[in-house]
């Protein structure tokens, strides 16, 4: 079923909305949330969640790209699960990716640049400088949170091309 179908469902208010968004696009929204929080249990209830979002969600909105839309929702929703375990237990993977974040950032702490959005417009300005491979590597490590093994097989280069592509 195409994306517009799968909206008209949400329109209408139809419960297969909901199944039809999980046939096309669980296994997508699966993989953002367990890079981030490396637990199946979570990342269940990440998805149901995300499900009610999308559907408290849609309408009065109508994503251009369901994908993207729902992409965005899963890692939201994923983010603030890891927040709320991180107390309890820890994902080095993530807390990791989340150290190599901060330490792009010097001066002001990430939270205070994150909030005055310099961080979002200079992550902008940084893919738009850089080739298409590496800001393909940059995104599916940060905003996936892909590991560097898996970047490294899915664009068919060694783990150290990988991660000097990162580090540049």
């Amino acid at each position: 079923m195409d994306d517009e179908m799968i909206i008209d469902l949400y329109w209408e208010r139809s419960e297969s909305a909901i199944s039809e968004t999980s046939k096309k696009y669980g296994s997508y929204c699966r993989s953002i949330a367990y890079n981030i929080l490396a637990d199946y249990l979570d990342v269940e209830e990440c998805e149901n969640d995300t499900y009610v979002a999308a559907w408290n969600t849609i309408p009065p909105t109508r994503p251009k790209i369901l994908k993207s839309f729902l992409g965005r929702l899963m890692r939201n929703i994923a983010l603030d699960r890891y927040d709320y375990n991180k107390a309890q237990k820890r994902n080095n993977e993530f807390d990791i990716l989340l150290s190599e974040l901060g330490d792009c950032i010097a001066g002001q702490d990430t939270e205070s640049k994150y909030e005055s959005g310099y961080v979002a417009k200079s992550i902008s300005d940084f893919l738009r400088s850089i080739d298409t491979q590496s800001r393909l590597v940059f995104i599916r490590r940060y905003w996936y949170s892909d590991s560097i093994n898996d970047i490294s097989v899915g664009f068919g280069m060694s783990v150290s091309k990988t991660k000097s592509l990162l580090i540049t």
